[in-house]
């Protein structure tokens, strides 16, 4: 049974009213969480279809529901399961590959061998926020 819900506001369980289109215009739009190491695997996500492995580091996250444009909002993020692990990391955006259905990111280590700081990464995530078409 399909169903439709038409409210303006949602009160919390303090009883203070929260605006829905806050909720709507606040929450990511897609997020993912995988592994970029070896066969790139999903560990969760909502509205990415798949991933694209583009080599070294070098990953495209696939979405199904398209944006209304390539105006929106991508957070990256990365971690290590190392304990002694500290060095520099960063999971970038490569803001030129953009388009309403996909965005591509790079991992990368200022501590790799020289001149090669693309790295592949166990834990990657990334969450986007802006309107979908």
């Amino acid at each position: 049974m399909a169903g439709k819900i038409i409210a303006d506001t949602i009160e919390t369980g303090a009883g203070a009213d929260i605006s829905t289109s806050y909720v709507v215009n606040g929450s990511a739009k897609a997020w993912v969480n995988f592994n970029g190491t070896g066969t790139v695997v999903i560990r969760g996500s909502v509205n990415v279809s798949s991933l694209t492995d583009n080599g070294t580091g070098d990953y495209t996250v696939n979405v199904n529901s398209a944006f209304a444009d390539v105006n929106f909002t991508l957070a990256t993020a990365q971690g290590s399961a190392s304990a002694g692990l500290h060095r520099d990391r960063m999971f970038n955006e490569n803001a030129d590959s953009r388009t309403v259905s996909s965005a591509r990111m790079i991992s990368n280590s200022s501590q790799t061998t020289a001149n090669a700081y693309a790295e592949d990464n166990e834990y990657l995530y990334a969450s986007v926020h802006g309107d979908l078409a």
